[in-house]
């Protein structure tokens, strides 16, 4: 398997005052809190909006282990839908000290180029401020962080930017090149 040069950049916002929101978008476009734990629409979800970058991590992941991390205090899922479609989603994921990681962050690709995830990041950044309000035992948010890695979508790094996200850290790292899997094997060519 052939070794591919990987650049991954860690961004962060230290304070709600930091995040710059996006105009949102014209049209039909909500973004609503997947409440009810759904490893099927998660995995939908991740497949769908990664599949093309190749975020192949949870693929493998079982039924079982998409429950137990859907049902992990501190996780949220937000997703924005274009006229009742799911267009993208954000997953908030609280860790220890008042840390929430948008740990997913994207729109599928039919979705993108049309504003929508300026406006999906903005949100969600919006409540990975606000998760203690939700999540009972979850302490205040103090730092919201995320990465992106040179493989994610040309446009990632500056809507992270323009949101008030400020880089932290990078690292490159060979890493195995693999084919975009998209939602389903097949789905996009190599």
């Amino acid at each position: 398997m052939t070794n591919t040069p990987v650049t991954t950049w860690s961004l962060e916002q230290t304070s709600p005052t930091d995040l710059l929101p996006a105009a949102a978008p014209e049209g039909d476009v909500r973004i609503v809190r997947s409440e009810v734990p759904s490893p099927e629409f998660s995995r939908f979800l991740y497949a769908s909006v990664g599949g093309d970058v190749r975020w192949i991590d949870r693929l493998g992941w079982t039924y079982a282990r998409w429950q137990e991390h859907l049902n992990r205090a501190g996780v949220e899922t937000w997703v924005a839908y274009d006229r009742g479609t799911p267009a993208g989603y954000a997953e908030l994921d609280a860790q220890d000290d008042g840390v929430v990681e948008i740990a997913y962050f994207g729109l599928i690709p039919a979705f993108r180029g049309r504003r929508i995830g300026g406006h999906l990041l903005s949100y969600g950044a919006a409540r990975a401020w606000d998760l203690a309000d939700r999540q009972p035992g979850v302490p205040p948010t103090k730092r919201v962080w995320l990465h992106t890695c040179s493989l994610d979508g040309e446009h990632a790094m500056d809507n992270y930017l323009r949101r008030g996200f400020k880089l932290f850290d990078t690292k490159v790292e060979e890493k195995p090149q693999v084919a975009a899997p998209g939602p389903w094997p097949g789905a996009y060519p190599v």
